[in-house]
């Protein structure tokens, strides 16, 4: 019983001294779920990946340029392209958009387009990693929009 609470001990202290990030949703299933606050959360990473950008080009750009802020405003912009492609893979692919029978024509349908539009986001995501291109951030937020759409089953453009 010593043991477990000593590694419990531990685990707790690795967790809240390490530096390591708990994203704030389970796959237990909990069945506690927030859809709108994930695409709040998604537009949100796309406004800061789109800022790092800009700030990248700018910095990039000076006479004198400052390549420790580069250096950040470039982690920055990763770091929330893969908090973003989290939330894509870990909560929707994986929790929150259930396969369906292939002989379930249109139920078949708009599973595929939802997977197809979730992978368009990461590779979206992963692009937007390696460049400065503000294309990606705008291609990436028509793919939210629409996934949003089809998820809540509403048309095109109306949330």
């Amino acid at each position: 019983m010593k043991v477990k609470i000593l590694l419990f001990a531990v685990l707790v202290a690795a967790l809240g001294l390490g530096g390591y990030k708990l994203y704030a949703h389970c796959q237990i299933p909990c069945g506690i779920y927030d859809d709108p606050a994930r695409f709040k959360t998604l537009n949100e990473h796309c406004t800061t990946i789109e800022k790092s950008m800009k700030e990248i080009v700018k910095l990039t750009e000076s006479d004198d340029p400052n390549w420790n802020q580069v250096v950040r405003w470039t982690k920055n912009k990763e770091h929330h392209a893969d908090d973003l492609t989290h939330i894509v893979t870990y909560y929707f692919m994986a929790q929150r958009v259930k396969p369906t029978d292939q002989r379930n024509g249109e139920a078949w349908e708009k599973y595929v387009k939802k997977v197809t539009l979730l992978h368009e986001m990461v590779v979206l995501s992963m692009k937007a990693k390696q460049t400065t291109d503000l294309e990606h951030v705008r291609n990436l937020r028509e793919a939210i929009a629409q996934f949003h759409a089809l998820y809540f089953g509403q048309k095109a453009g109306k949330k």
